[in-house]
């Protein structure tokens, strides 16, 4: 809550032409940004243009931000736009699913297992992993998508609906049955 009042100073400062603000704004959200933007553009030099196009287009265009999200809600909003649309100005397909799932050990899905460094353990991670990997690709889009924003993005169910444009209890039930789906495919019991 903290971090949205902090935002929101931020953004009313830059709206009375206080540039730095958006600089803060940029320091502190750029990693995450280009974190995003590199799900779906895979050449450095190119995430980081995309990445920068984000934060330009957001800068020109927080006149139009309401505060009714979060305010990264709105730039995640602007930077996966932006990546699709640099993909497809460049005659490149933009991916069905949101994110890149061999980034996912990255991220930290089995975050618990790898701190175990044994042989074995390294290797049941790895197979988790995959496992997990696989589920998420098998999912429907919506659900990938509801799991994604809130397990690999953080997003509260109040932003993800926003992101989805749908109800809150909709969101909940995409996020359920995406979590029942990928435990069933690590054969795990269902809480």
């Amino acid at each position: 809550m903290e971090q949205e009042v902090n935002d929101k100073v931020l953004v009313e400062q830059v709206r009375n032409g206080d540039k730095q603000a958006f600089n803060l704004l940029v320091a502190k959200y750029q990693f995450k940004i280009q974190n995003l933007v590199s799900r779906f553009i895979k050449d450095r030099s190119e995430q980081e243009d995309v990445t920068q196009e984000a934060f330009i287009k957001a800068y020109r265009a927080i006149g139009n931000f309401r505060g009714e999200s979060a305010f990264y809600t709105w730039l995640y909003r602007i930077a996966v736009n932006t990546a699709k649309n640099h993909l497809v100005g460049t005659g490149r397909r933009p991916p069905a699913q949101d994110v890149d799932l061999d980034e996912s050990s990255a991220i930290g899905i089995a975050g618990g297992l790898t701190e175990m460094n044994s042989p074995e353990a390294i290797l049941q991670n790895d197979e988790l992993v995959v496992v997990i990997r696989n589920a998420i690709k098998r999912l429907p889009d919506e659900l990938r998508q509801a799991i994604t924003l809130r397990e690999f993005d953080g997003l509260s169910y109040e932003d993800i609906a926003e992101v989805m444009e749908c109800p809150i209890g909709t969101v909940r039930s995409r996020i359920f049955r995406a979590r029942e789906a990928i435990e069933q495919a690590m054969d795990l019991p269902l809480k």
